[in-house]
């Protein structure tokens, strides 16, 4: 058993030293960054694992959304629970180690009930996460860098998204170029298989790095009143759904359109790389790497200047300046772009118009998870951080790549339509995203107000 870290060094406001702060950002950041490589690398391996399993897209759609968000949905509420009462470095480096072997588990899949299990063990694994780190941060920072903070975390998303792609086009590349290895009750394995060996296990070097990091002073509490009369701050499950329901206006609808954003999101995820091979007859590592290196330049610039522009906002008296800057994203520069790109006649216009859109969708992504840490008291951030992610995925993890493959296979019938499917589904998604996102705006500045008089 691990002795408990001592108290990280504090300046004189009492939160921990910024240099220690952002030395724990870049170490969660790192597992977001491993969370996302080791799910998306699913994404570029469609093609041949579809072949080889002769699976349908609905099928290969499902072993990549259903499967890891079924336990990495459910699991994430009581998690999220654990997160707030118990010590959130120890919950996620376990959930890293969980999900890299699961990862690895993959590579060593022979049949298609086999591979979802093993998704299903990669889900469990990085559930978590959010719950854990987002709740980390919000107890290191002040609420006027908190933004930029979370927008910093969240750059993990694009980091382990084009990393996933540039690494897997070149691990694709070696596999294909290894000889042909069989394990002892395994057998031959496949060259998509090699690569999820070669991406799973390297991360149990962050799931190390999580010892160093010191658990923070819990800030942001909120007193209630309990039965019997007293003043507490142990609030138990029930008062955290009691908080939520007389709040519900604001959670719904910033769940809700954050969720609609994520179903673009995902669609683009899963199918962008099998879009290129299909429309313009690229290859895998063709794809992945023009498609990785969009995401990987692109994704951090938004997601840091979504927080650079947010907390600006913030300073300067707009209380919703993280929705506000989530919105104006979505409405100017994300929605269009991501219904034009897969429409355009050549792939170089596509990647073209493709960095817009990943860079909008950065800002989307961290300015919305920030949101939700300004209006949640530290005792329920985790469950309320599961929540967000339970309604986030089940929508966005399950519905984005799934209903790009039903309107593909049921509408068209024609496995080369699937860009106007991409288009189809993001221009839908599209249209309740701003619904949902414009009316919280109000109810969100409202929240900001009440969670600063706590």
């Amino acid at each position: 058993m691990s002795q408990p870290a001592a108290p990280a060094p504090q300046t004189n406001d009492g939160y921990p030293a910024p240099a220690y702060a952002w030395y724990v950002v870049i170490v969660l950041t790192l597992g977001y960054i491993v969370s996302f490589l080791d799910r998306q690398i699913f994404a570029l391996l469609v093609q041949p694992i579809r072949t080889d399993m002769a699976l349908t897209d609905t099928q290969v759609s499902l072993i990549g959304g259903l499967a890891f968000a079924l336990f990495y949905t459910f699991l994430g509420i009581p998690i999220g629970r654990l997160a707030d009462r118990r010590s959130r470095r120890a919950i996620i480096a376990t959930g890293i180690t969980l999900w890299c072997f699961m990862t690895a588990a993959c590579g060593l899949a022979r049949n298609y009930w086999q591979l979802f299990l093993a998704r299903v063990g990669v889900g469990v694994g990085e559930a978590t996460l959010n719950p854990g780190a987002l709740s980390l941060i919000s107890d290191y920072f002040p609420r006027a860098r908190r933004g930029r903070a979370i927008s910093f975390y969240n750059m993990g998303v694009s980091l382990g998204v084009g990393i996933a792609n540039i690494v897997g086009a070149w691990a694709i590349g070696l596999a294909t170029a290894m000889p042909a290895i069989s394990l002892p009750l395994v057998g031959e394995l496949r060259p998509w298989q090699l690569v999820f060996l070669l991406v799973g296990l390297p991360g149990l070097v962050v799931a190390a790095l999580m010892f160093t990091v010191r658990e923070p002073v819990r800030r942001d509490k909120l007193s209630i009143t309990a039965a019997d009369g007293r003043r507490t701050d142990d609030i138990t499950v029930a008062e955290t759904l009691r908080f939520l329901g007389q709040r519900r206006a604001l959670y719904i609808t910033h769940f809700l359109g954050m969720s609609v954003v994520t179903i673009i999101g995902y669609a683009y995820f899963f199918w962008i790389p099998t879009m290129f091979v299909r429309t313009w007859e690229w290859t895998i590592p063709q794809a992945g790497y023009a498609y990785g290196l969009v995401t990987l330049i692109a994704g951090p610039i938004g997601v840091n200047l979504g927080g650079w522009i947010a907390d600006a906002l913030y300073q300067r008296g707009y209380k919703d300046g993280l929705m506000r800057t989530c919105l104006f994203a979505a409405v100017f520069v994300f929605l269009p772009t991501s219904v034009l790109m897969p429409l355009m006649p050549t792939p170089e216009l596509a990647i073209l118009v493709l960095i817009p859109s990943t860079l909008s969708g950065a800002v989307i992504t961290a300015t919305g998870a920030a949101a939700l840490m300004m209006v949640a008291p530290n005792q329920m951030r985790g469950q309320v951080t599961a929540v967000y992610y339970f309604v986030l995925n089940s929508l966005g993890l399950t519905l984005g790549p799934t209903a790009v493959a039903l309107v593909t296979d049921y509408g068209f019938g024609d496995p080369a339509a699937l860009r106007y499917s991409i288009a189809i589904v993001s221009m839908g998604a599209g249209v309740l995203a701003l619904g949902f996102l414009a009316a919280n705006l109000r109810r969100y500045r409202a929240g900001v107000i009440e969670a600063e008089s706590w």
